[in-house]
């Protein structure tokens, strides 16, 4: 059972992974516009899974004898001034959401609440993983600086990139 703690914070989560996969959802939408294929490809695949992770967190605190709450949501940024604008968002975004998961794991532990700790370690991993990826893409983007080449070979490229944390390596 949840204690009425551990559910709100996580009900916050909830909110913030829906943010999160609306964050992608409108940057893949700009990119498209912009002609970036394979970055649209990018963010309309992470929009996916950041709304599989909130769909994670909804299952655990409705299994756990809790009521996951869908709440309405902030908008996100639509227009971008650059591709290296939005993916330094996308960056800043990433850290806030770690933060936020760091924060839920020390109430789960404040709260003695072990088996949602537990389960809270896979977004830990998770997040690790997201900034890794987001802050190698904006280091792509910074060598590339204005060629428009290297932004058309990184938009080819950037769909199959992936990052493997030292965590997991």
């Amino acid at each position: 059972m949840l204690s009425e703690k551990v559910e709100q914070a996580l009900n916050k989560q909830v909110r913030i992974e829906a943010e999160s996969s609306q964050v992608y959802l409108a940057m893949a939408s700009w990119a498209e516009v912009k002609g970036l294929e394979g970055v649209a490809a990018f963010m309309y695949m992470h929009s996916d899974e950041e709304r599989m992770h909130m769909l994670k967190l909804v299952k655990y605190i409705n299994e756990r004898g809790g009521h996951a709450t869908i709440s309405d949501l902030v908008a996100p940024k639509t227009a971008y001034g650059s591709p290296k604008e939005m993916f330094e968002l996308l960056f800043k975004h990433e850290v806030m959401v770690s933060q936020s998961i760091n924060d839920l794991v020390e109430i789960s532990l404040n709260e003695k609440d072990f088996s949602t700790h537990n389960f809270l370690q896979w977004y830990v991993a998770e997040q690790i993983e997201e900034e890794a990826l987001a802050r190698t893409i904006l280091d792509k983007i910074n060598l590339i600086g204005d060629d428009k080449g290297g932004l058309y070979l990184f938009d080819r490229d950037v769909k199959t990139l992936t990052v493997t944390p030292a965590a997991t390596a």
